[in-house]
């Protein structure tokens, strides 16, 4: 059992010049632990290549790269900060993770890929792992497979869970405030989200093209478009942002009349958040991930092409059937909040008991 006052919880999301889904999750969870115990201590570990190293909300050691890529960096890390549990998201190498084993500290693995999920299903992996998160829900990551199970049954270990999405809590000041900071009215704009920071294979341009989309929805209604730079020949009624915290972002989820992204976290958090959405795929375990969630009836796939996108887009606005047929289905969705699903778990895992730690 850890003493709340002094459990010290170590992050080790992969990191880099591009994407951001790893260590936007890693944050979400170390903030939900912050809320629940606020006198935690929490550490991340990312590369100083990464565009977000200098804002990281938490003391962090900055690395040459990705921590998977810094084992010996890594394991000093470990044996001065000596953490209460040590959580990597989707990259690792054995001999970090038997390190943090073998420092006392309970070790977490979360996979969102068909690839490190293989990796977290090795022999020689499952023996160092306490629980290994499998991100995106069942239905879509697929179930633990016969050989996954035979492997659990044989070593009695890891605890297997599925974090279906990563859904901060709302929060009504930052509603208004972000609502007003753009000049939006809830459930009266579009809200673009093209993702795309890793240039994928047929897919180098997807920002770009997703964006230009964006400016013809806006000729008919009011649209934010986040994270890209506005098209050159865009419409002047696009509104910009940059890179947000994802409890903003979310915010903009939850309040928006329509939600455009590719097929990534932000489809599963529109879902989630009952949101009508439509899903570009632009990576190469995309295409899955959207149909499958078409199939579920969740929402409505484009192509990545301009026209596809803003034709697709023009005819869901204008379709309230199809918009409340879409928001039916997700009420009725069995996806569950991941964040609630792993600060619990850290829970078990640490011995503690109660919802804060001790004032």
């Amino acid at each position: 059992m850890v003493d709340p006052n002094g459990m010290k919880l170590l992050f080790l999301p992969v990191s880099g010049p591009r994407g951001m889904g790893e260590y936007a999750r890693a944050v979400a969870i170390a903030l939900a632990v912050k809320q629940r115990w606020p006198h935690s201590d929490i550490r991340f570990a990312v590369s100083r290549e990464a565009p977000y190293a200098s804002g990281t909300p938490f003391p962090a050691t900055l690395l040459p790269a990705s921590p998977t890529l810094c084992p010996r960096e890594v394991k000093q890390l470990i044996d001065e900060y000596r953490p209460s549990l040590v959580l990597f998201d989707n990259g690792g190498r054995t001999q970090t993770l038997r390190e943090a084993a073998r420092s006392g500290a309970r070790v977490v693995f979360i996979s969102s890929r068909l690839r490190p999920r293989r990796k977290g299903f090795r022999l020689r992996w499952m023996r160092y792992l306490d629980e290994h998160w499998i991100a995106y829900p069942e239905f879509i990551a697929g179930s633990v497979s016969l050989l996954e199970k035979l492997k659990l049954r044989w070593l009695g270990r890891p605890a297997v869970r599925f974090l279906d999405t990563i859904v901060p809590a709302t929060d009504p000041l930052l509603v208004a405030q972000t609502l007003t900071s753009y000049g939006l009215t809830k459930n009266d704009y579009v809200l673009v989200v093209p993702g795309g920071g890793t240039a994928h294979r047929g897919a180098t341009n997807a920002p770009e093209i997703v964006a230009a989309a964006a400016s013809g929805i806006a000729e008919s209604y009011p649209t934010l478009l986040v994270g890209v730079n506005a098209p050159a020949q865009a419409n002047s009624r696009l509104q910009c942002a940059p890179r947000l915290p994802m409890a903003t972002l979310l915010e903009l989820i939850r309040n928006a009349r329509l939600v455009v992204s590719n097929g990534g976290d932000t489809l599963l958090q529109a879902i989630a958040c009952q949101r009508p959405c439509i899903a570009i795929p632009i990576a190469q375990d995309q295409p899955h991930r959207v149909d499958a969630c078409v199939r579920q009836g969740l929402a409505v796939r484009a192509e990545l092409d301009t026209a596809d996108i803003l034709r697709t887009a023009l005819s869901l606005l204008s379709d309230e059937a199809l918009q409340h047929h879409l928001q039916t289905r997700m009420a009725q969705s069995s996806i569950t909040d991941g964040l609630k699903t792993a600060v619990d778990a850290i829970a078990e895992l640490l011995g503690i008991s109660g919802t804060k730690d001790a004032e």
